[in-house]
C-alpha cells in the first residue's frame, strides 16, 4: 500500500518533532520544508532522523529542502511556519511577522498540494488559519486550526496533577480563540463519568482554568526566551491528523470556519468537529448556558477584532 504524504511548512522544533513522530508512528513520508535560510536546518534534522531510523521499526522517508515542489501530491500538509514567543509576548503580538510568512506559503501550498488536508499551528492561530483560506478559497471541510486539542490537553493535565488521578480517565472541552480569551467548560469535563465538580472545588477549577489560559506563557518564561512549546502542539497536530488518514471521525475540538453556527460566521473558532476522511464533516454544536454563551462570545469577538485588525 503506498505510504501517505506529509508536508511540514517550518523546520523548527515543532516541524521536527512533527517527523519524528511521524517516523515512529509509521504514519508515512514526511518533507520538511522551509526558507532557503533555513533549509541546512531542515535537511539536518531528516538527515538526523534517517540515520536513526534503522534503530526504529519504521520505512518513513524524511525530507528536507526548501523547494516546494517537493510537496507535491501530500495528502497533510501541517503549518508550524514563523516566529515563536519570546517573555512578555502574547499570541496577538506575532501578528505582522507570521502574517506575512503565511501569504507566502499559501499559495505554494495551493500550487502544489491542492488536494491536501491542512491543519495550521502558526499564531496567531485563529488570524493565521483565516488568513490561510482567505488566500486559497478553500472549503472550510480541508482547513482546520490547531489549538482546541493542545488546549484541552493541558486543561487535562492540571486537572490530573491536581485530582491525583490518571489523566486518561479525563475528558475534557477547551472552545473559543486559542490565547487569553479561551473558554474551558468544567460543565462539559468529567473524570470517568464523575464531573469534576465532585472532585475539585471551584477555588481550584478557576486556578486550573487560569493555569490553562496562561500554559502557552508559562513555557515561555520557563524556557527563559530561548522557545516556545513544541512536544505538545506536535502531538496535538498528529492527533488530528490520524483522525483524517484513517477516517476516524474523532469528536475533535478544533480552529473551525463557521458558516452561522453558535451564532458565528465567517470566522474561524474554536467548536467541537467530526473529523473523518472527508476532513470536518461536522460542526458540533453544544447547548452552552448563559454564562458559557458570555464567555464564548467575548472570545469570538477577540477573534473578529484581530481579523479586521489584519
Amino acid at each position: 500500500m503506498e505510504r501517505k504524504k506529509f508536508a511540514l511548512v517550518g523546520s523548527g522544533n515543532i516541524g521536527g518533532t512533527l517527523a519524528h513522530l511521524i517516523m515512529e508512528r509509521r504514519l508515512g513520508d514526511a518533507v520538511m520544508v522551509d526558507i532557503p535560510e533555513k533549509e541546512g536546518i531542515a535537511r539536518a534534522k531528516a538527515l538526523d532522523l534517517m540515520e536513526g531510523q534503522c534503530l526504529s521499526d519504521s520505512e518513513s522517508a524524511i525530507v528536507g529542502t526548501s523547494d516546494y515542489a517537493a510537496i507535491k501530491g501530500a495528502d497533510v500538509v501541517i503549518i508550524t511556519a514563523g516566529v515563536p514567543r519570546k517573555p512578555g509576548m502574547s499570541r496577538d503580538d506575532l501578528l505582522g511577522v507570521n502574517s506575512g510568512i503565511m501569504k507566502a506559503v499559501a499559495p505554494k501550498i495551493k500550487k502544489f498540494a491542492p488536494k491536501s488536508f491542512v491543519i495550521v499551528v502558526s499564531n496567531p492561530l485563529d488570524v493565521m488559519v483565516t488568513l490561510f483560506k482567505s488566500v486559497t478559497e478553500w472549503p472550510r471541510s480541508r482547513i482546520v486550526g490547531m489549538a482546541g486539542v493542545l488546549d484541552s490537553a493541558r486543561f487535562r493535565t492540571f486537572v490530573a496533577l491536581e485530582a491525583g488521578v490518571c489523566v486518561k480517565d479525563i475528558q475534557a472541552l477547551v472552545l473559543g480563540g486559542h490565547g487569553d480569551t479561551m473558554v474551558p467548560l468544567p460543565r462539559f469535563s468529567h473524570v470517568a463519568g464523575a464531573p469534576l465538580t465532585d472532585l475539585l472545588d471551584q477555588n481550584k477549577l478557576d486556578a486550573i482554568i487560569k493555569r490553562t489560559r496562561n500554559a502557552g506563557t508559562e513555557l515561555v518564561e520557563l524556557f527563559g526566551g530561548t522557545g516556545s512549546a513544541f512536544y505538545s502542539p506536535a502531538m496535538s497536530a498528529i492527533e488530528m491528523a490520524e483522525a483524517y488518514l484513517f477516517d476516524q471521525k474523532r469528536i475533535l475540538p478544533c480552529a473551525a470556519y463557521l458558516e452561522g453556527e453558535y451564532g458565528v460566521k465567517g470566522l474561524f473558532v474554536g467548536v467541537p468537529v467530526l473529523i473523518g476522511a472527508k476532513g470536518i464533516e461536522k460542526i458540533i454544536e453544544l447547548n452552552l448556558n448563559e454564562q458559557e454563551k458570555k464567555d464564548f462570545d467575548a472570545s469570538v469577538e477577540h477573534v473578529r477584532k484581530m481579523v479586521e485588525g489584519l
